[in-house]
């Protein structure tokens, strides 16, 4: 719960009782229920969902249903308001690592999810990797962005559209005619515009981020941004509403692998940058961001990696092109936590 500028924290429960990987939550504003997408390490990778209610400081969770029979990675999860569907975006290693897109649709009665056929988004039998997605609600269009396998790992992006219980796709874009990794997408709603950060393996691994512009079941680009000039990872971003910015959180290779933030102002087709803010001075992992529209406020989720492996969150405020953060929360024991994903429930808030 996050309260101005400190946070606190209910009690843990679990959603399965196997080997997780990849976690992504996301929140059904229709059916007031969290939906957390994940990789089932104790069922052969198979691509799992869960329901879960808030209610007070504690949550509650529905049966697993399995989305994804074959081995799953690199998943992304985003809701669609137009359509109130979530959709569940992942690497089908049963099939060739093909990028493919699935609907659900939450049923509140039971805190179950429901499934249509997945549909693949990529081109060829190639793998799709780093995929994360985000939903253009100007447009009421999915973006998806990938590193394509199949050609030559280029930083690539593809427009979805959602009918039913099915969603179709557009032809992919490149957006880096280069190798790119750790993409992550967020929806600038006061542009309306697409912002894709992600680490540029081209070109000394740099932080990088390009503005892009849906039109029907296209996107096109803006010239590309240097957010880190070191080397970057475990990048997540998300939008700031209130004061009109993007905020990328990442892992700073080129200062010790520190938890690191910054502010990007979106202007027509480009993104410019504030200063870099640390808000953890150690190894930061498992990077997950995400925008509270009830205190206006950024949480940011990791695993501390220079205090045991800690999972803790840090609660920050944007001003002007800048970000500070209050005092760490930790909401794990040592030894703990390896990834986390994090979504605003803005029903219980």
């Amino acid at each position: 719960v996050v309260t101005g500028e400190v946070g606190s924290t209910g009690t843990a429960v679990s959603f399965e009782s196997g080997s997780t990987q990849l976690p992504k939550v996301v929140f059904d504003s229709n059916s007031n229920r969290i939906v957390i997408a994940y990789l089932d390490g104790g069922n052969s990778d198979k691509g799992t969902a869960v329901v879960g209610t808030v209610s007070g400081t504690s949550i509650s969770f529905g049966s697993l249903v399995i989305y994804e029979q074959g081995g799953t990675a690199n998943i992304g999860a985003v809701f669609d308001s137009s359509n109130n569907k979530v959709v569940i975006v992942y690497q089908d290693n049963g099939d060739s690592g093909r990028g493919k897109g699935i609907v659900g649709t939450v049923d509140p009665s039971d805190n179950s999810i429901s499934f249509g056929s997945a549909t693949q988004f990529n081109q060829g039998a190639n793998n799709a990797y780093n995929i994360s997605a985000a939903f253009d609600s100007s447009n009421n269009k999915m973006v998806i962005a990938y590193r394509d396998n199949g050609n030559s790992d280029y930083g690539t992006a593809v427009v979805g559209t959602v009918s039913g219980t099915s969603i179709s796709f557009g032809t992919p874009v490149v957006f880096e005619s280069a190798n790119s990794s750790s993409t992550a997408v967020a929806f600038d709603s006061s542009n309306n515009k697409v912002v894709i950060a992600y680490r540029d393996n081209g070109n000394s691994d740099q932080g990088t981020a390009i503005v892009g512009t849906v039109s029907g079941t296209s996107i096109s680009f803006g010239s590309a941004a240097i957010f880190n000039a070191g080397e970057t990872s475990q990048i997540f971003s998300t939008f700031d509403p209130v004061n009109n910015k993007v905020v990328i959180a990442y892992r700073d290779a080129g200062n010790s692998d520190q938890g690191t933030a910054i502010v990007g102002t979106v202007s027509g087709t480009s993104i410019s940058f504030g200063s870099e803010v640390v808000f953890n001075a150690a190894n930061t992992q498992g990077t997950s961001v995400v925008f509270d529209t009830n205190a206006n406020k950024v949480l940011i989720s990791y695993e501390d990696r220079g205090d045991s492996d800690i999972g803790k969150f840090i609660v920050g405020t944007v001003s002007g092109t800048s970000i500070s953060f209050d005092t760490e929360t930790a909401f794990s024991g040592s030894n703990a936590v390896f990834q986390t994903g994090a979504a605003f429930d803005s029903n219980a808030n």
